[in-house]
């Protein structure tokens, strides 16, 4: 039977959406990435109104959101700002002004509470621990009989587990499909299944919603 106008419409859309649903998604977040970094670093070209005029530099003409063109130049002098510090940072005239910058944000009431955590984090995430988000795991989670895939942030024995008497580890389950947000729970260590899939494929899964597997392979005995 031959398919109606409509019917063979609805399949040439569908197809045809499913091939450009993947690349208007990733423009889509290039484009809220640029547009979320670009609030930050058009700051760094703040004197231009003072030599350019106005409605040639921002988009209503007076203030606000700058156009495309001197936000990019804002993106490039932010790189090339952050790459002359890490250069510093390497010499001991580098780490010596970042030290003193360090010491005075951790001076400053409220603002060293905030930098004092942030800089912790970082730390934790740069400095090559091994447990800092190196192995998936997958737990039961949120409830007995559902399991989540997560990744392992800490093995440390700290507070908690001496406070409850077990051997814990910190896993931190990120949302799907995008991972920027999630949660942290704390669970005996007994109840953690490793898996052999790397991080990156790890996120992979997450991601697609299950859809991206890894082949498994067993290992040999």
């Amino acid at each position: 039977m031959r398919k109606s106008l409509f019917a063979r419409w609805r399949a040439s859309f569908l197809t045809g959406l499913l091939i450009v649903l993947p690349g208007v998604i990733s423009l889509a977040v290039v484009k809220w990435l640029f547009g979320t970094i670009a609030s930050f670093t058009d700051t760094l070209l703040f004197f231009l109104k003072w030599f350019i005029k106005p409605e040639n530099v921002f988009q209503n003409g007076s203030s606000g959101e700058m156009f495309w063109y001197w936000s990019l130049l804002a993106f490039a002098v932010a790189v090339v700002s952050i790459t002359v510090i890490g250069l510093l940072g390497r010499y001991y005239i580098g780490k010596r002004l970042i030290a003193w910058v360090d010491g005075v944000m951790l001076r400053v009431p409220v603002l060293n509470k905030i930098y004092g955590t942030i800089k912790q984090v970082d730390e934790a995430f740069t400095s090559g621990k091994k447990s800092s988000f190196k192995t998936v795991v997958l737990i039961e989670y949120p409830r007995e009989g559902l399991y989540s895939v997560g990744f392992i942030t800490s093995e440390s024995q700290d507070e908690v587990a001496r406070k409850t008497n077990l051997q814990t580890v910190c896993v931190f389950i990120p949302t799907t499909p995008i991972p920027t947000s999630g949660f942290l729970v704390i669970v005996p260590a007994e109840k953690v299944t490793k898996l052999d899939m790397s991080v990156a494929d790890g996120f992979k899964y997450i991601i697609s919603l299950g859809a991206l597997t890894q082949d498994f392979v067993p290992k040999l005995k």
